[in-house]
């Protein structure tokens, strides 16, 4: 499986991403697994009209990644933000 190259912040930066995750309790781990979950859903977010993907982490977990494309090719993510979304409903 290609994953999708993605740009972190130095744990110790109070501006970066990392601590940004870490405030709404998500790992970087968890984001890369939500970007590279090909059943994920990408739309754009109201608040910002920035892209934002929802998906499950293997845990369990289904989250809401904020991100913006760092570079065009490879793509390459910057994930600003990321935090826990209420789960879909099943479409009847």
């Amino acid at each position: 499986m290609n994953t999708i190259p993605v740009i972190w912040d130095l744990e110790d930066d109070p501006q970066g991403n990392i601590q940004h995750l870490a405030e709404h309790g998500v790992t970087p781990e968890e984001v890369e697994e939500v970007l590279n979950d090909r059943h994920g859903r990408t739309v754009h977010s109201a608040s910002s009209g920035r892209p934002i993907t929802f998906g499950w982490t293997t845990a369990g977990r289904y989250l809401a990644v904020v991100w913006e494309v760092a570079d065009e090719e490879p793509l390459t993510i910057y994930p600003i933000t990321a935090y826990p979304a209420p789960e879909p409903r099943e479409e009847t």
